[in-house]
């Protein structure tokens, strides 16, 4: 890039009278134009799990993940995993963090490392890692977190001497599994350590400025329903992304993404329906969930920004036609995912809440363009000390102009020379990037290290009418300078499946007895209709369990062809906060004891969720057949809950696809992820109440689950 040293306009000497203002065309940014499909990493390598991401100074964007293999047939891998690409689509391998030379000491030499997250905290890199055996106990399985540091993404990485976050450990003895760690940087500058699991939770813990020891207390900022923290700020409000179900089920795998929100970091975090991550009945927004198509398993996720300001949700998960390393059945591959992350009416979502992409989709905006600027723009650079961005918006000199001095972001307009608009905000860190957008007439600034949602400060500014499109250009010393068409929020949900008119011949209201065209699979001794309702104690006989599952009662009937939804209304007297091991109930779509799927509410632990889980058989590639379960979570249950399955054919494979539903009301809805049956297959619909146990029993009795209805409408 030339350099031009020019005036600027006089009222805006005392604060930028040092810059140099850098020459810029009248340039943008814009995507390949080719498209892009996932994985990602396909072609690069074929697993590539717990992804964090950043753009690097160097002008790369890096990934880094779990260790594994890169090749299919496991015969090539590293033990922790960089990569880079220009495009975020297409990704080359750089090498892994650590190797005989830089090792954590702390780390015994039996341990993996884990769930990696990357940061870019006062002029370095820092790298958050999970080690699960280290030398600090004498014990195996003693998880820990640890940071390393870098002068560049792509290393050399040198470990801080001793864990971030030491072996903590558990009630019921061995450890919590302090796993999964992200860090998250304040406004105020307070540093904060996230980081959890299922046994134990997800945490939070203010870090020192370098972001290398902790300070204070530990925060429980969700239960043990969760895993794989991811924080950012966004419209005033701190979101929690949090990973859940099962994560390594191979094609039955349910991990999902779910978030929460709050005003603090350090919570308390709701969900749409206002329903605590804390909470036994546990809250917990959907973000991405399996939708029918190959990929199931959408989880561990975190967030990187494109140039034309669009965010990009970078996940992993699994492929449901081939999850296995070639010739096994059981070492999962796990390859990442990139989809765009949409927020609607103040909530997170991927691809409008359609879930994970398939065939080939708009690729991001990563690569320049010369050309004139539209009047909506984002201007962005990396900053070497003091510098900024501008973008000019008018044959009368008008412009906008974010400058970061002394650690102060100062954002103004300026017209015919003269300083018409002002706004400044100080700065508790270096700032490593600043970021310039024009819609309409506001321009909004942010102030980051690292562009990772926790901006430093970010300032707005009303523009005056008349301020038409023109160019952009650098302020100062600055690296990585590009301006793009800003991009186009996506406001609208995808709509959620239809739900029509009753089908009586499906259906039953339990009003006068027991309707027509029900068959028993074991006859239910408890099961009992009376005052419109269906009443069914949970039995000890459980579907998931190889030893019972023949013995289960099961009341089924025929499903209708084509699309329809079965709803019922369901009261379930678990309680909530109490272990009642696994008493549950819901529906059921039947094939035989092999393959079938139910969406139940249920008591797990002291948790209580809806779970729309499935057992499956299947035969992987040069690998002897297996049966595979697994579950993933909905919404949060109640006392009461409705739940609904929509069914309808997938296209091309004419497979039987449920997608499930869950409200506490019956009138606000949580849809969420989809199960599939195998094409030719003659499913049938119905109701169970099971999974109670000698234990629960004893401490509490059965639960009795009560049917107001079974309703098919279409």
């Amino acid at each position: 890039m030339r350099s031009l040293v020019r005036r600027l306009p006089a009222a805006g000497l005392a604060l930028i009278s040092t810059l140099a203002l850098l020459s810029a065309p009248a340039a943008g940014a814009r995507s390949t134009g080719e498209g892009y499909s996932n994985p990602v990493t396909a072609g690069f390598s074929a697993d590539f799990p717990d992804p964090s991401m950043i753009k690097g100074r160097d002008g790369w964007w890096y990934a880094y993940s779990t260790g594994g293999p890169y090749a299919k047939d496991g015969s090539d891998g590293d033990s922790y995993k960089i990569a880079r690409s220009r495009d975020l689509t297409h990704w080359e391998k750089v090498g892994p963090v650590f190797d005989g030379t830089n090792r954590p000491t702390w780390a015994d030499p039996s341990s993996g490392f884990w769930a990696p997250d990357i940061r870019y905290l006062g002029g370095r890199y820092v790298l958050y890692f999970t080690v699960h055996n280290t030398t600090t106990t004498p014990d195996n399985w003693d998880y820990a977190i640890g940071a390393a540091t870098a002068p560049t993404p792509a290393g050399p990485w040198t470990d801080s001497g001793a864990p971030v976050v030491a072996p903590r450990p558990a009630a019921d003895g061995g450890f919590q599994w302090t796993i999964d760690p992200a860090e998250f940087t304040d406004t105020d500058g307070t540093r904060y350590l996230y980081w959890g699991s299922y046994n134990g939770g997800i945490h939070a813990v203010r870090l020192t400025p370098d972001g290398l020891k902790t300070v204070g207390p530990v925060t429980d900022v969700a239960r043990d329903r969760f895993e794989g923290p991811y924080v950012v700020k966004q419209g005033g409000y701190y979101y929690l992304f949090g990973s859940s179900s099962n994560c390594c089920a191979g094609p039955a795998t349910g991990y999902a993404v779910f978030a929460g929100r709050s005003k603090s970091p350090l919570g308390p975090f709701v969900d749409r329906q206002g329903a605590s991550l804390l909470a036994s009945r546990t809250g917990g927004t959907p973000v991405v969930a399996s939708n029918g198509n190959k990929w199931v398993g959408t989880g561990h996720s975190s967030i990187v920004t494109d140039l034309a300001g669009q965010q990009w949700f970078a996940y992993h998960a699994v492929d449901r036609t081939d999850p296995f390393v070639t010739g096994s059945n059981g070492w999962l591959l796990r390859p990442m995912l990139l989809d765009r992350l949409d927020w609607i009416d103040g909530w997170p979502t991927v691809n409008a809440g359609t879930g994970p992409s398939e065939t080939s989709r708009t690729a991001p905006v990563t690569a320049p363009l010369v050309g004139p600027l539209p009047a909506d723009v984002r201007v962005e650079a990396d900053l070497r000390g003091s510098g900024g961005v501008y973008a000019r918006r008018g044959a009368d000199g008008s412009l906008v102009r974010a400058v970061v001095n002394a650690r102060r972001l100062v954002v103004e307009t300026v017209r015919h020379g003269r300083v018409i608009g002002r706004r400044e905000a100080a700065l508790a860190y270096d700032a490593g990037n600043v970021a310039l957008e024009v819609r309409g007439n506001q321009v909004t600034v942010e102030a980051s290290e690292d562009r990772l949602g926790d901006p430093l400060a970010v300032v707005s500014l009303g523009l005056p009418a008349g301020m038409s499109r023109g160019s952009a250009g650098a302020l100062g010393a600055v690296d990585n300078f590009s301006a793009a068409a800003l991009y186009q929020p996506v406001r609208r949900a995808a709509p959620t499946p239809y739900v029509g008119k009753v089908d009586s011949r499906y259906s039953d209201d339990f009003s006068d007895g027991w309707g027509s065209g029900w068959t028993w699979r074991n006859v239910s001794p408890d099961a009992v209709v009376a005052g419109g309702a269906l009443t069914w104690p949970t039995e000890t006989n459980d579907l998931s369990s190889d030893a019972t599952a023949a013995k289960a009662s099961l009341l089924l009937r025929d499903q209708p062809e084509g699309r329809f939804v079965v709803e019922t209304k369901l009261s379930l007297d678990v309680g909530s906060d109490t272990v009642r091991n696994y008493q549950q109930a819901g529906l059921l779509v039947y094939v035989d004891d092999q393959d079938w799927m139910r969406l139940d509410h249920v008591a797990g632990g002291t948790g209580r969720f809806v779970e729309f889980a499935k057992r499956m058989r299947f035969t992987p590639p040069a690998a002897p057949p297996i049966v595979s379960f697994g579950g993933a979570m909905i919404g949060p249950p109640a006392a009461t809950t409705w739940l609904r399955l929509a069914h309808d054919l997938v296209p091309g494979t004419g497979e039987h696809r449920y997608r499930a539903a869950s409200s506490t009301d019956g009138k606000h809805w949580v849809w969420g992820a989809a199960w599939t049956l195998p094409a030719g297959t003659t499913p049938r619909i119905g109701l169970v109440s099971q999974g109670s146990t000698a234990q629960a029993e004893a401490a509490y009795g059965k639960a009795s689950a009560t049917f107001d209805y079974f309703r098919v409408t279409r």
